[in-house]
């Protein structure tokens, strides 16, 4: 009896376990298998040997890539890129003095007015707004008890009492569902041309 035909027996080993490791050693006294870890790696790759000549091409070839890349970047360093949309025009800049607003200092009773005005308001809405928070928790505090004592009186009443309204915010459409064809249409057959402005420097 082979040993591969014994391993069914025990449900914590596998075959593929078996065949994809080092070695398997048996005990005799008491029946142990003992199983080497998993070997799964390559050899090393061997190095190639490569001529030191080679190798000082290849690193001065690096280097004037970057020099030039450094060159490139100080030539445009001091480039702004202009934003058409941020520039005023002249004739704005011609009538500033012109559409210049001279507005009169405040006197000190006028600010003393706005603040007590500010003051007041804001006192007025705090007011506004515990109201409207005492009312809106009044009415879940009534909403609460009513359930309560319709749901000891019937259990259908409660349940159909708690099933939401659709027509509470009814809602109409009326129209066609698909938009009509539009007579002697020409469609675009998919031509694109780009007209993005380039500015010295960019790729």
């Amino acid at each position: 009896m082979g040993l591969l035909s014994v391993l069914p027996v025990f449900s914590r080993l596998s075959k593929y376990a078996i065949t994809c490791t080092h070695g398997i050693s048996t005990y005799s006294n008491p029946l142990q298998f003992g199983i080497t870890n998993m070997l799964l790696a390559e050899p090393l790759k061997k190095k190639k040997r490569l001529d030191p000549a080679i190798i000082r091409q290849r690193e001065e070839r690096k280097r004037k890539r970057l020099e030039k890349s450094i060159r490139r970047l100080q030539k445009h360093a001091k480039k702004l890129k202009p934003i058409n949309e941020l520039e005023i025009p002249l004739f704005l800049k011609t009538e500033q003095e012109e559409r210049k607003r001279i507005v009169p200092p405040l006197s000190e009773e006028e600010e003393d007015r706005r603040v007590l005005l500010y003051k007041e308001w804001a006192r007025y809405k705090n007011i506004q707004h515990k109201n409207d928070i005492k009312t809106i928790e009044g009415l879940i505090l009534s909403q609460k008890r009513a359930l309560r004592e319709l749901k000891a009186e019937s259990e259908e009443l409660y349940n159909e009492a708690i099933q939401i309204d659709l027509t509470f915010l009814p809602y109409l459409r009326q129209g066609p569902c698909h938009t009509p064809p539009i007579k002697n249409y020409n469609s675009p057959d998919g031509e694109y041309i780009d007209i993005t402005l380039k500015y010295p420097g960019e790729t």
